[in-house]
C-alpha cells in the first residue's frame, strides 16, 4: 500500500493494525537500554556535552532530527539541536568511513533556535527547520564545506519537517502547532530554494479523498500568520515528521497520534495509522513524531513518550515496535535514519536520562533490515 500501483488503492485501504513485527518479539534491554529484536545490535554515537569519540568535536545538546547522505564509501548523519541560539542551537555532522567508525563531528549551522526536524533534499543539503513563531528554514551544507543559507521563500511559521518530492517538483512542510496546515513549495527552478510559490493544502474535516491546493499570500506572515492565510485551509493538529518517498510524502500529527499519505499523483489523502482505531487491544503506537522509511517500504515512527519506542508501519498495514529505550521515560526519540546501504538506523534520544536537554544521546542499531 506503499509505493507503486498498490498505492493508487490506498484511500480506501483501513489505517494498520497491531501483528506480530518482521524481526520477532523484542528482547531483554541490553547494556545500552535498549530492547531489539533477536539479530540487532545497538552503540552509542554520541552525547550531548561530550567529545565525539575519535574527534575534538563536543556533541549539541537536544538532538533532534537527522538525515543521512553517501560520502564516498562512507556517509554521515546530520542532527539538529532543538535548543535556542544561546545554548548552541543549529545542527551538526557525524562522519563514517566504510566500516562505520567515527571519522570526523563538525557544527554545520548555528545561531538558530529551536532546530527540531528538517529533511533532505536530491542536492545532498540538509533543510534544518526552526519550531519558533514565524521561524525559518536554513538549508545547510552536510559536509560543512558551505554555509548555511536562509531560505525565506519556504515561509515564516512554525516549522517541523520538510520531505522533498523529485518526482513532482515539491517540498512538503509540516507545522507544529494544535491547529497548524500542511504546506508545499514549489521552487521557481528545482534545486535552488531561493524563489518559488508556497501553498497550503485545501479539505475538508475528512481522513481520506481528493484535495487541493491554494497559494498562501504572504509567506512572510508580516501581518497574519500563515497558517490563517488561506479559507478552507485542512487543519492538522500538531504536524511532526514528514518523508516522501514512491509518489507518497507520509507525515504525522501528534494531537490525534495519525500518520496520513498524501498522495502526489492523484493529490489525495488517507490515513496510514490511527490509534483510536486500533482494535483489539492498546495501540502499539502513541505520541507519533519524526518518520523515515526504509527499503523495503517499512516505515519507522519515532515516539514523543509513549513507551520510547521507534515502531514499524510494514506495506500490509500492520504496526509493531521495533526497539524500545528503557530508563529514559523524561525523553523522546528523535531523528530516524537509515545508512544509504540501509544496513543501519541512526536516531537519538532527545533528552537522555536525565530528562535534561543537555542529556541527549545518539545511537546507532545494526542487523538484518529486510531491504
Amino acid at each position: 500500500a506503499f509505493g507503486g500501483t498498490l498505492w493508487r488503492g490506498a484511500a480506501s485501504a483501513a489505517p494498520a493494525q497491531p501483528a506480530p513485527g518482521p524481526y520477532g518479539a523484542l528482547q531483554a534491554a541490553n547494556g545500552n537500554g535498549i530492547q531489539l529484536p533477536s539479530g540487532f545490535t545497538s552503540r552509542i554515537i554520541a552525547r550531548s556535552g561530550q567529545t565525539v569519540a575519535g574527534t575534538s568535536y563536543r556533541w549539541h545538546s537536544a538532538p533532534d532530527g537527522g538525515a543521512t547522505y553517501a560520502d564516498g564509501s562512507g556517509w554521515i548523519y546530520v542532527s539538529n539541536a532543538e535548543v535556542s541560539s544561546g545554548s548552541g542551537g543549529g545542527a551538526s555532522a557525524v562522519r563514517f568511513n566504510s566500516s562505520g567508525t567515527v571519522t570526523n563531528a563538525y557544527r554545520i549551522l548555528s545561531g538558530t533556535n529551536n532546530n527540531c526536524a528538517g529533511g533532505s533534499t536530491p542536492w545532498n543539503t540538509w533543510l534544518s527547520c526552526e519550531e519558533v513563531t514565524r521561524g525559518y528554514v536554513y538549508e545547510t551544507d552536510p559536509w560543512g564545506v558551505n554555509a548555511a543559507v536562509r531560505r525565506p521563500a519556504l515561509g515564516r511559521f512554525k516549522h517541523e519537517a520538510a520531505a522533498a518530492d523529485p518526482d513532482h517538483g515539491y517540498v512538503y512542510l509540516t507545522e507544529d502547532e494544535s491547529d497548524g496546515r500542511f504546506y508545499r513549495f514549489r521552487p521557481a527552478t528545482w534545486g535552488n530554494l531561493s524563489s518559488g510559490t508556497l501553498q497550503v493544502l485545501v479539505g475538508g474535516t475528512g481522513t481520506s479523498g481528493a484535495v487541493t491546493w491554494a497559494d498562501v499570500p504572504d509567506p512572510a506572515a508580516s501581518s497574519t500568520q500563515t497558517r490563517h492565510q488561506v479559507s478552507g485551509a485542512k487543519v492538522f493538529n500538531g504536524g511532526e515528521g514528514c518523508f516522501y518517498a514512491a509518489g507518497t510524502c507520509w507525515f504525522t500529527t501528534k494531537g490525534d497520534n495519525r500518520v496520513w499519505a498524501y498522495d502526489a499523483t492523484t493529490s489525495s489523502i488517507s490515513l496510514t495509522y490511527d490509534d483510536s482505531l486500533v482494535t483489539g487491544g492498546a495501540a502499539p503506537l502513541t505520541g507519533v513524531d519524526n518518520v523515515t522509511r526504509s527499503g523495503s517500504g517499512d516505515l519507522y515512527v519515532a515516539e514523543d513518550g509513549g513507551n520510547m519506542e521507534i515502531c514499524l508501519i510494514t506495506p500490509a498495514d500492520t504496526v509493531a515496535p521495533f526497539l524500545r529505550i528503557t530508563g529514559q521515560s523524561s525523553s523522546e526519540i528523535t531523528g530516524p535514519a537509515f545508512s544509504p546501504d540501509g544496513r543501519r538506523l541512526y536516531f537519538s534520544s532527545q533528552r537522555g536520562t536525565s530528562g535534561s536537554s543537555s542529556g541527549g544521546i545518539t545511537y546507532e542499531v545494526t542487523g538484518p533490515f529486510r531491504g
